[in-house]
């Protein structure tokens, strides 16, 4: 398992929970929005952190801690994961993963396999625009509708999340997001902001009254819909 970041705490990854948050790299998406554009487009070029140096922090602050975040990239690419995720619970600690949703088998296995306990799955945009959106020209949004589909069985505490940006999601696509997750428990729209590592720079955030539009289209569909990271 190669490490890129750790973040040693956090009280904003993990709601409710105070958390430490892994960083794994490499991903199947190319967003033009990415916030964390060198673990995805230049990965073999960032310097990694030993894995032993994470788990004695983790070890030593098991008592403080409550939970762990694994985020990346995209985790679910690691075959090691279920592995790596049992030895953080074999501490007493919680795992939230975030993910993209792109590998169905993966998400639903550590479910059932109790390995995690919250899920954060990235909702990129409409279905109709997806592709736009991760990169990916023809994408096909298959193995993502499995894992929403999925997800709405409740079958692990989880939230939905988009970051929003102007050039690539106007009132139309989140119409078409509210139906498509219909029965949602949470979604959150996080406002895009340039990290200085994105993947495409020169994109915009919508106006807060925009997002706020966005929230009321949102409210039919979803049983909790809020702005996250709104200043």
């Amino acid at each position: 398992m190669q490490i890129y970041g750790f973040n040693k705490t956090t009280l904003l990854d993990y709601p409710k929970h105070l958390a430490a948050t892994i960083f794994l790299g490499g991903c199947n998406f190319r967003c033009p929005f990415c916030h964390n554009a060198s673990l995805v487009t230049k990965l073999y070029s960032q310097p990694t952190i030993p894995v032993e140096e994470v788990f004695s922090y983790l070890q030593k602050r098991k008592k403080i801690l409550e939970g762990v975040c694994i985020t990346g990239g995209e985790p679910t690419l690691y075959a090691e994961l279920p592995d790596f995720i049992k030895d953080i619970k074999s501490l007493g600690l919680k795992v939230k993963l975030d993910t993209n949703g792109s590998n169905p088998s993966m998400l639903e296995s550590l479910v059932q396999n109790s390995l995690i306990d919250y899920v954060a799955m990235d909702i990129k945009n409409s279905k109709e625009h997806y592709g736009f959106s991760v990169g990916v020209p023809n994408y096909d949004v298959t193995p993502i509708c499995e894992s929403v589909s999925y997800l709405l069985t409740d079958p692990v505490d989880y939230e939905f999340r988009t970051t929003i940006v102007q050039e690539h999601h106007n009132e139309q696509d989140i119409h078409s997001i509210g139906e498509w997750i219909r029965g949602a428990k949470a979604y959150y729209l996080q406002s895009y902001q340039d990290s200085g590592d994105v993947i495409t720079p020169g994109l915009n955030s919508h106006t807060i009254e925009t997002l706020q539009t966005f929230t009321k289209v949102l409210t039919p569909y979803v049983q909790q819909v809020s702005l996250r990271g709104i200043s």
